[in-house]
């Protein structure tokens, strides 16, 4: 029996963020920074509170940047954008992790709160066999700018695993689990091998759980 092995995007499978620049790729670095610093004072607080502070002014952010956008566009965008991202970003060390999964027949899932417009290409370039992340509402061929769903973070990674889970031909082995950040705590504590891939080892929110050293194949 496969196991099944989840990982996180930015900051585990690539270094750092990827909305802000993906956001600059659709819409240009002007409007992404006038809407940044508009934002600027519930961006801070966001970035210290977490939760729902945090996926509002996340949408609030793509409805400054995105409302408006043809669907065909972003749908290029997202495409090029992955193919660069992953050239420029990817962490060799969690990538290997990722093919050692790939090469023994598990399955593997990318789960991320960054948008399913690029994060989908990624998977697909990456050979996961399917990605949970954010979706982005279009009405009339145009993104409203809000969020088709919830922002896929904390519970609601772990809620959409679960239901894609539910509609496997047969249950997975083992469920590996692979983050760097809180927004993957539920997700790795659900886990039966929760790998923490953040740069605090440690000191860091995962620091309950082992790296990739501490579960070397």
């Amino acid at each position: 029996m496969a196991d099944l092995a989840a990982f996180d995007f930015d900051g585990t499978l690539t270094d750092g963020g990827s909305v802000f620049a993906f956001l600059s790729a659709v819409a240009g670095r002007g409007p992404v920074t006038s809407a940044s610093a508009a934002l600027s004072p519930r961006l801070a607080r966001a970035a210290l509170a977490g939760g729902t502070v945090a996926d509002d002014t996340k949408e609030r952010l793509f409805r400054r940047v995105l409302a408006g956008v043809e669907a065909t566009r972003l749908e290029e965008v997202g495409r090029r954008f992955a193919e660069e991202h992953l050239r420029d970003h990817l962490r060799p060390e969690v990538h290997e992790r990722f093919r050692w999964h790939r090469d023994r027949g598990d399955r593997l899932v990318i789960v991320s709160a960054s948008p399913e417009a690029y994060l989908g290409h990624a998977g697909e370039l990456l050979g996961a066999d399917h990605v949970v992340a954010t979706r982005l509402a279009v009405e009339g061929g145009r993104l409203t700018g809000g969020y088709d769903g919830r922002n896929c973070r904390g519970e609601e990674k772990l809620l959409r695993l679960r239901e894609w889970m539910a509609d496997l031909d047969e249950p997975p082995g083992r469920l590996w689990a692979y983050g760097n950040s809180r927004g993957d705590l539920r997700m790795l504590a659900a886990a039966d091998v929760g790998v923490n891939v953040g740069r605090l080892g440690a000191v860091g929110r995962l620091r309950a759980y082992p790296n990739l050293e501490g579960t070397r194949p």
